[in-house]
């Protein structure tokens, strides 16, 4: 059985978070992408502190399909060095985290 990933990616502008989630899904990266809009983040970038809105993706993965999710977002977000960030997902609803391994499944 594989292991269950939520995974938080950045986006700087609302058209690439609509972008990365979609694709996302429709390439079984993961079986469901919630977009969270009116984040701040405050963070040091080439030695100085920088304040940014951005939009939240939180990605639900496994780790097989792990991978994909990775390249996927590299090929289509415009910043060098994007935000992702995965973390276990220790317990679920049952029916809830069987249906996140059938949609990350590629079809045959």
């Amino acid at each position: 059985m594989p292991q269950r990933l939520v995974t938080f990616i950045t986006c700087a502008e609302q058209s690439v978070a609509d972008e990365l989630a979609r694709a996302l899904v429709e390439r079984h990266h993961a079986a469901c992408v919630n977009i969270i809009p009116g984040l701040t983040s405050v963070y040091r970038w080439e030695g100085r502190i920088e304040q940014a809105g951005e939009w939240l993706l939180v990605a639900k993965t496994t780790d097989d399909a792990y991978a994909g999710l990775e390249a996927c977002v590299l090929d289509l977000h415009p910043d060098d060095l994007p935000e992702i960030v995965a973390m276990p997902i220790d317990k679920g609803l049952p029916g809830y985290l069987g249906w996140i391994d059938s949609e990350t499944r590629k079809p045959r």
